[in-house]
This record gives C-alpha cells, sequence and structure tokens, in this order.
C-alpha cells in the first residue's frame, strides 16, 4: 500500500530537499529589457522572434487576468485580493474574477479576458482539464498564462506555474499523525483513523493525499492504524472514491456523520482524521460536535491545510490539532514578480522544472514552502507575521 512519489509525478524526479533548490530560470525568450515596465513610461523590449526592439506599453496600460475559482473559500479571497493589489501598487490595470465553483463560468471569464486585452491572465483553475479551448485562444493572442497554485493539464499553452509544494503538504499532515498517533490511541489499544481526500477535480488534492498516504499507508497495511469505514484506498488511484467534491464543508460533515453511524457504535470512537485542508476540517469538527466528541478528551486528531481563520480558533480551544499554513502572501508576491518579468522581457524565475508535468509539457514552476502551525505556534506564525492580528484571533 506504500505509494511512492514516482506514482504522482509523470517521468520526473524530485530532490527529498526542495527548501534547498535554489532559483534558477526559465527563459520566456529576449534579451532583458533595459526599462522598468511599471514606472509609467514607455519602455522597449526585444522581440526575440526577430531580434528586433518595440516600444513597451507603460504599466497603466497592461491589463492582467486574475481568474479565482471561488469566493465561497477564505483563502481564495485573500488570495485574489493580494495579488490584485500588488499588481495596482505596480501601476497594472487588473481584472479580477470568481467563478462560484462553476467551470463555464471560468472559462468566459478568462475568454473575456482575453477579448479585453489582458497581457497576461493567472488562473487558478476549478478542473484543470476544461481549460484547453481557452487556452488556445490566449496561445493565439500571445497572452502569457500562469497557472496559480493548482497546476493546468493537458494543454502545452501554460507557460509558468507558481504553488506550494503541494506534496509536501501532505507529508507534514502524515508525519504530524505519526508523531502524535500514540497520543490518540484508544482505551481498546487501537488507533482508528478516517481518511478524507479533496476534490477530485483538484489536481492538486492527488498530490496533498499521496503525500499523507505515503507515510500513513503502511500503517494501515500492518494494522497499527485501522480503518472501520473500510474507506482506506488500496492504492493511490483510489484516492477519488474519498475525494469531497468542490471541497464543500457541509459535505465533509455528511460524510464524516455517515461514517460515525455507521461504524462507530457501541462505544467505539475515532481517534484521527485525516484531513487534506481546513474547509473539510471545519465540516468535520461540526460532525464530531454534533455526534458529542468532546474537546479534551475523546476529540481526535484532525489536520488541516491553509490556517482559515474559523480553523485556527478551532485549534486554540482543541478541535483542530494542526494546519499546513502556506502564506499565500508570498505566493502572491512571487507571481507579480513573474509579471513584471514576463512583461518586461527578461527571465522568469523558478526553482523547479522537473515535477510538474501535465501530460503534454513540464511547466516550469516556483514552489514556495508549506509549514506546520500548531496551537503552540500560532502567534508566532501567525500573528508575528501580521497574516491575523490577535483580535481576529481573540487572543
Amino acid at each position: 500500500m506504500n505509494i511512492t512519489r514516482r506514482q504522482i509525478l509523470i517521468g520526473s524526479t524530485v530532490s527529498a530537499a526542495l527548501a534547498a533548490l535554489t532559483a534558477c530560470s526559465s527563459e520566456r525568450g529576449g534579451t532583458p529589457a533595459a526599462d522598468d515596465p511599471t514606472d509609467g513610461t514607455t519602455d522597449t523590449a526585444t522581440d526575440p522572434t526577430t531580434g528586433t526592439t518595440e516600444e513597451q506599453a507603460p504599466a497603466e496600460d497592461i491589463l492582467i487576468g486574475i481568474a479565482m475559482p471561488t469566493k465561497s473559500l477564505e483563502r481564495w479571497n485573500r488570495d485574489g485580493a493580494h495579488l490584485e493589489s500588488l499588481l495596482k501598487e505596480k501601476g497594472f490595470r487588473t481584472s479580477l474574477q470568481f467563478a462560484d465553483d462553476k467551470q463555464d463560468q471560468q472559462n468566459n471569464q478568462v475568454q473575456n479576458m482575453i477579448n479585453d486585452g489582458a497581457k497576461i491572465v493567472v488562473i487558478a483553475s476549478i478542473d484543470g482539464t476544461a481549460l484547453g479551448p481557452v487556452l488556445q485562444q490566449a496561445a493565439d493572442r500571445e497572452v502569457a498564462v500562469i497557472a496559480y497554485d493548482r497546476l493546468i493539464n493537458g494543454s502545452e499553452h501554460v507557460d509558468y506555474y507558481a504553488t506550494f509544494d503541494n506534496y509536501k503538504v501532505g507529508q507534514l499532515q502524515g508525519q504530524f499523525i505519526i508523531d502524535n498517533m500514540e497520543d490518540y490511541r484508544g482505551e481498546d489499544g487501537t488507533i482508528n483513523m478516517e481518511p478524507f481526500a479533496g476534490s477530485p477535480d483538484d489536481n492538486n488534492a492527488r498530490y496533498f493525499f499521496a503525500g499523507a498516504w505515503d507515510l500513513v499507508s503502511p500503517l494501515v497495511a500492518s494494522g497499527e492504524l485501522t480503518v472501520p469505514s473500510g474507506k482506506a484506498p488500496a492504492d493511490l488511484d483510489g484516492w477519488t472514491g474519498i475525494g469531497i467534491p468542490g471541497w464543500k464543508s457541509e459535505t465533509a460533515q455528511s460524510e464524516i456523520e455517515n461514517r460515525l453511524n455507521s461504524f462507530y457504535t457501541d462505544g467505539k470512537k475515532v481517534n484521527i482524521v485525516l484531513s487534506p485542508n481546513d474547509s473539510l476540517a471545519l465540516g468535520i469538527e461540526q460532525g464530531l460536535d454534533g455526534a458529542g466528541y468532546t474537546p479534551g478528551e475523546d476529540w481526535p486528531l484532525v489536520t488541516g491545510q491553509d490556517a482559515d481563520l474559523a480553523n485556527v480558533k478551532n485549534m486554540l480551544i482543541d478541535k483542530q490539532a494542526m494546519t499546513v499554513w502556506k502564506d499565500t502572501r508570498r505566493l502572491g508576491d512571487q507571481v507579480a514578480v513573474m509579471i513584471e518579468q514576463i512583461i518586461g522581457g527578461t527571465e522568469v524565475e523558478v526553482n523547479d522544472t522537473e515535477t510538474y508535468d501535465n501530460g503534454v509539457k513540464v511547466v516550469p514552476t516556483f514552489m514556495v514552502e508549506p509549514e506546520v502551525v500548531t496551537k503552540d505556534t500560532v502567534e508566532e506564525k501567525l500573528v508575528d507575521s501580521e497574516f491575523y492580528s490577535a483580535e481576529d484571533l481573540g487572543l
């Protein structure tokens, strides 16, 4: 049942020490521009096909499209607002759109951005396989495409990818379970775990689950961890069978309620819940509440990701054991730099050119490192960094 990283990376090899990677560069073409494209003046850039120099429009004449998947999850609101703010500070015009988790709506929004003259579109896709025709339109009009934290699959027209190390997110969750599982052993000597996975149409969900499952599945196979519901995939390909569509909290709540009602009778308790993100964790925690679980007594270890405000508050009252924090400000900062580099005709900074094969090409990528936050490190990591204020968290 142990799943290797090779199974989720198509024809690629990745060093385990991703944090030690130094930045390399990926040529978009051309030689570096001599001027700053955001200083409000007309700049020059070199055409890589002809070697000629042509005028570059001032920043206020350059439209950047930002396509986010939904407003229903806190993190996408933060991501969109932060990136838009950065680009406006640099003088660019922006079009920020949210698609309500509807792929047709996102396709139309991106198409409108292209028709409105966007030079670059940043896309956090809903379904990473359903953007092909729109991306062809982008290519036809020489619009650069940056995939934002969700890889766009099946198209050669994806120029760059900016993301977190999503496999490592799962590894951090899995290792946290291993390091703390003894504290959650039941009175009967067993450790009952219920695994969840993310939305089947989100490419990242596969990475999250695989990272965790690589570590914990051997313990399931050996019987050190038991899964009373039987919802333990035999291999990675089975992860979609426990995936929660749209990352919906209410769907995760219904699922944990069904498992508790069906498989946890006569005093049996769930001890660990592998949740890939905070949205699912929030629904799971609501389900545990409704089932009569009590923090500090029989509450299970629940994992998460994103450091959403409600979940951080739950951590502070012992309803969630950890979250994997992806400081999306750092991701937005990097994407803003990449946009300036593309517009200026300079090399675009990336630090991974092997990992993210979308089935057509390996997409040059900049990866940002995630980190674990627990109740004990909330102030140090989230408050001191001004991700949240103490007042936000009631501290």
